[in-house]
């Protein structure tokens, strides 16, 4: 007799394969859950899969839409960072997955989720705390963390030797074990041979984003512009596109094929491991780039100031600990779109052989840079001789500190 049905978010890959074969073991019926959040998948033969394994229903849900505008361009608008380079691909899909698969354990009668996240990993911090703020009663079955999963299937080797015994094809081989993870923003790479932070990966595991050194000879030269910090418009070689989800994709299909957006770093998890981690974030590298560079000529230098030192940080800081579904995080993120007010304008960008180079950028209704005013051939604006009372204020101060230091007669920086 069944224990319950079972939501299970599953993947088609290695670890969820196995896990739906356990659960149905363990007497579940399970309903197998796959979001679209943009991920090059075969779903027709997820779904194939997953019933051939023995899952009583397969439901996809298509998240790109709400993927993008939700999170992906808010996440722009925020220049979202972790640790000064990860991009937050995998993070950032998270609260759209967990959201998904909770509306499809509610439709399906499921009185629980599972999911195939390591109990070494962030991942299943941000599902659980997401599954937890939209469904408080609901129970999750976390395999990784049970003894009687994790000491049958003590790593791939184990994992890949029973989808062998079982007939359950996998992509993931022992030649090649490291695990991935794809969305729409990006694609991550970790574990197997990866674990070992000096050892450079091959050549074939980018699987992306052409490599450097093959991207083309000619920039690809686009415009994107911005409204209230969201990208709005990209052109492109004569085409023009302005759906958010469209302007994402194509920003990606041209970022990919110049070779930008490879990054390889150790970071800091947030269950106090460190962790070697290779990631592809194509579109965000692009889309960050000119975002950021248009705040320099349109948002006011108290504004970002205080937006950079305080809300970025912590928003970012706090959707890779898997925190958005908090008060905290919502009281961040009500403070995004006052920053973003101002940032107006079009950036000018050539993609070249992995770099994004800013050929110019303007702005048609924001006029905090004047260029008459900042030139150095003109006098206008204030008189030069108004900087000397400024340097004088501000050296009040500095004169005090250095007159301290030299009645104690200690060294003054250099």
């Amino acid at each position: 007799m069944s224990k319950g049905k079972v939501c299970l978010a599953y993947s088609g890959g290695l670890d969820t394969s196995i896990i739906l074969a356990w659960l149905l073991e363990q007497g579940y019926e399970v309903v197998a859950f796959l979001a679209n959040v943009g991920q090059e998948e075969d779903f027709e033969a997820a779904e194939k899969k997953a019933l051939a394994i023995g899952a009583t229903k397969f439901v996809s849900v298509d998240c790109r839409e709400e993927f993008v505008k939700d999170i992906l361009f808010p996440a722009v608008q925020v220049n979202a960072v972790y640790e000064d380079v990860y991009l937050l691909g995998t993070s950032l899909a998270r609260p759209v997955i967990a959201k998904a698969q909770i509306q499809v354990a509610e439709q399906e009668g499921c009185f629980a989720v599972s999911h195939g996240c390591t109990g070494k990993g962030n991942d299943q911090i941000r599902f659980e705390l997401g599954f937890y703020a939209l469904k408080p009663d609901v129970k999750v079955i976390a395999p990784w963390r049970l003894p009687e999963f994790f000491e049958r299937f003590a790593g791939r080797k184990d994992l890949l030797d029973y989808a062998a015994e079982k007939g359950i094809p996998v992509a993931q081989t022992k030649a090649k074990p490291w695990s991935t993870d794809e969305n729409q923003a990006h694609i991550s790479y970790e574990a197997g041979i990866l674990e070992d932070p000096n050892t450079t990966p091959p050549k074939d595991m980018w699987k992306l984003i052409t490599d450097p050194t093959d991207a083309p000879d000619t920039p690809q030269e686009l415009s994107i512009d911005f409204k209230a910090g969201l990208p709005v418009k990209l052109e492109y070689n004569g085409k023009s596109v302005t759906k958010p989800l469209d302007i994402f994709l194509e920003v990606s299909a041209l970022a990919r094929a110049n070779g930008v957006g490879r990054i390889d770093i150790v970071e800091d998890r947030y269950i106090n491991l460190k962790s070697r981690g290779c990631y592809e974030q194509a579109p965000l590298t692009v889309l960050r780039r000119a975002h950021v560079d248009l705040e320099g000529l349109v948002l006011d230098k108290e504004v970002r100031q205080l937006r950079d030192s305080f809300v970025t940080p912590n928003y970012s800081r706090l959707l890779y600990n898997g925190a958005y579904f908090t008060p905290e995080c919502e009281y961040i993120r009500s403070m995004i779109q006052p920053s973003q007010d101002s940032v107006n304008g079009t950036v000018r960008l050539a993609l070249y052989k992995g770099n994004v180079i800013v050929l110019g950028r303007y702005s048609e209704t924001e006029k905090l840079y004047d260029a008459t005013e900042s030139s150095m051939d003109e006098l206008t604006g204030f008189q030069p001789t108004d900087t000397t009372g400024f340097i004088a204020i501000q050296a009040i101060r500095v004169k005090k500190y250095g007159e301290a230091k030299r009645e104690k007669g200690e060294k003054l920086g250099l």
